[in-house]
């Protein structure tokens, strides 16, 4: 998956934005929409080499004049890429620039690559990197809170699995979509693209979050009829049976809502839409309705493990409640 904004190129087709960026790339190369700023302290003699060696980097299409500021204080040129914002070659040559041929032409000098392309493939860098760590803070708290609610080790880290398998396949989705063009034209993409650099980080706790309410509706009831002395196999099988109508109720009506934006024009809000109906839809079907039940069958008297230490410390937890609570006692 490649994250980006979407930009001009991106926009519908009968839009003036889009005609604009078709008239400019036709004319100056589809680069004159990825603009990268260069800039370093000082007079512009200090950065005539870089931008020397900048216009001899292979994928930069033209380079400015270097302009010094009235008072001497900074300096600056545009490199122009041969390739748009868009494409996957352009944050290449940004990294390439800072890491390999900048640092070369100015060694021990401090020169910046910056303006709107540069800033939007360094906001995609800094999501590629914290994603993971947002998607490991979202699973152990919801490890913890499952963990309370259905005393059982098992249960906890395979409804944990069980959603980033749904969230997987959603990202996989929208990769497929948006970015390889799969169906993109017929549902409304006017271009292949990379996915909007916010959207899997707004699809996963919202996926998460509902996936989590599922989990609890079928596990919670499982629960209640492995407690009242059914073996694990009924104990599915009625579990199952009491909340697959609620379960698919309320899924559909979430999916029907999401889809209905795909009606829009702004292809970031579409991608959010389609995103959050395919993992919604695939959540509340194959995995809580098939892949749950049927792992939980497979495992039999193992769902139920739970360490003797936090066994006790749960019971202890549960009786406190009970004392407080006229009405349970």
């Amino acid at each position: 998956m490649r994250l980006s904004f979407a930009d001009a190129s991106t926009a519908p087709r009968d839009t003036s934005a889009y005609a604009t960026h078709r008239t400019l790339a036709d004319a100056f190369g589809p680069g004159r929409d990825a603009p990268l700023v260069i800039v370093t302290d000082g007079s512009g003699a200090a950065l005539r080499p870089v931008a020397d060696a900048v216009r001899d980097t292979p994928g930069v299409a033209a380079v400015t004049p270097v302009r010094t500021s009235a008072d001497g204080g900074a300096s600056e040129f545009v490199a122009i890429p041969t390739t748009g914002t868009q494409d996957a070659a352009t944050p290449k040559l940004v990294h390439r620039l800072r890491d390999t041929v900048i640092p070369h032409a100015a060694p021990g000098q401090r020169v910046y690559v910056g303006g709107p392309n540069a800033a939007t493939i360094d906001f995609a860098d800094s999501v590629t990197t914290r994603l993971p760590w947002l998607i490991a803070v979202v699973v152990a708290l919801s490890l913890l809170v499952l963990l309370v609610l259905v005393r059982s080790v098992v249960i906890a880290v395979k409804a944990a699995v069980m959603t980033l398998l749904s969230t997987l396949a959603a990202y996989g989705v929208l990769t497929a979509v948006v970015q390889w063009g799969w169906f993109g034209h017929a549902l409304g993409f006017a271009t292949d693209q990379p996915v909007t650099t916010w959207v899997p980080l707004f699809v996963f706790p919202i996926l998460f979050g509902l996936s989590t309410d599922y989990e609890v509706f079928l596990v919670s009831r499982i629960r209640e009829e492995y407690d009242a002395g059914a073996d694990t196999r009924e104990a599915v099988r009625r579990g199952l049976a009491s909340t697959a109508r609620i379960i698919t109720a309320a899924a559909a009506i979430m999916v029907l809502v999401f889809l209905t934006v795909l009606l829009g024009d702004d292809p970031a809000v579409k991608q959010f839409g389609l995103g959050l109906a395919v993992a919604v839809l695939l959540d509340a079907t194959l995995v809580r309705m098939v892949l749950v039940p049927a792992l939980m069958e497979l495992l039999g008297a193992a769902n139920w493990w739970l360490p003797r230490p936090l066994a006790r410390l749960l019971s202890r937890r549960a009786e406190a409640e009970r004392a407080d609570d006229p009405v349970r006692a």
